[in-house]
């Protein structure tokens, strides 16, 4: 199973509150971790973990925590060959305020990632193009997101690109996207989620199918997931876990997508078992220490029940 990750890498700096600031004030925190994260550096060491052979594809900036972030994934066994280093800019850096029941403030500089374009793309598409199945985050330059849905084959390798947003930028080519996946959170005040059914996810969902888009998930956290298909709406179930901290929950869960769909797996298994992985990662405290094995994963499928088949 080959997964090419194409997404931001950062450095997180991450500080734990009694409660979230509100505007022009400041709170006391816990401490202050800091750690590599960003959503491309989370879904490639969470895909190498659940066995999948990753290969990163990024820039970081020159300097210190560049090399952070390249150490981090070369220790969780990702190829960081192609990700370059930029001198004209730093690396992408968060900073997130954690207060309490998990709620996050978070802010991004994107750093070098900006720093990704059709050049970039031309001279790793030939690696990219081999995968099973590769992993694009919205957050990079939409021009470099076109140039590599543009220059893939049509039917391989499988397109997962998250997070998703109410209404879909133009310039992209969806119909190569075979799972656009969003979470609740982030749907629901741009498109104006308001009972969690099946209606909803597949209200939200229709602008991306319209655009050729395969398949839409909607995660809902330890509630599980939605697929929408054009056929119809399968609700995926919680998984019974305790929640710990939802920090690279969402990055597990299209890493777990990805690694079974490379592997030729269906969508209805494939989504079960992503569910499944988040919630293993949200059990646990931390980022990349939150991150699951496959073997966690399917101890937790062992208990569980499968998902309602789409009616």
């Amino acid at each position: 199973m080959r997964v090419a990750v194409l997404g931001t890498l950062d450095v997180h700096l991450r500080a734990e509150v009694d409660r979230l600031p509100r505007p022009g004030e400041t709170v006391s925190s816990r401490g202050l971790v800091r750690e590599p994260g960003g959503a491309g550096t989370l879904q490639a060491i969470a895909a190498a973990r659940l066995g999948a052979e990753v290969s990163m594809y990024g820039c970081v900036g020159a300097d210190p925590f560049g090399d952070e972030v390249v150490a981090a994934l070369s220790a969780a066994g990702v190829n960081p060959s192609a990700v370059e280093r930029s001198a004209a800019a730093p690396t992408g850096a968060s900073l997130v305020f954690v207060g309490p029941n998990r709620h996050q403030l978070a802010a991004h500089a994107p750093g070098a990632n900006a720093m990704l374009d059709g050049e970039y793309v031309t001279r790793h598409i030939s690696r990219i193009r081999d995968a099973d199945a590769v992993l694009l985050d919205l957050a990079a330059p939409l021009a470099t997101l076109q140039a590599v849905l543009s220059a893939l084959p049509r039917e391989r390798p499988v397109v997962v690109l998250h997070p998703i947003t109410a209404r879909p930028p133009s310039p992209l080519t969806w119909e190569r996207v075979d799972f656009a996946v969003g979470s609740r959170d982030e749907l629901e005040v741009q498109a104006g989620w308001t009972s969690g059914t099946t209606e909803d996810a597949a209200r939200v969902s229709q602008a991306f199918l319209d655009r050729g888009v395969r398949n839409v998930v909607i995660t809902l956290g330890i509630e599980g997931a939605y697929l929408v298909e054009q056929a119809g709406v399968t609700r995926f179930p919680p998984r019974a876990v305790p929640v710990v901290d939802a920090t690279g929950a969402t990055e597990t869960f299209c890493a777990a997508l990805a690694v079974k769909l490379a592997a030729g797996r269906g969508p209805y298994e494939a989504l079960g078992y992503a569910t499944a992985a988040a919630a293993v990662a949200a059990s646990r405290r931390g980022g990349i220490a939150s991150l699951p094995a496959s073997a966690d994963v399917q101890a937790l499928l062992s208990r569980a029940s499968s998902p309602s088949q789409p009616g």
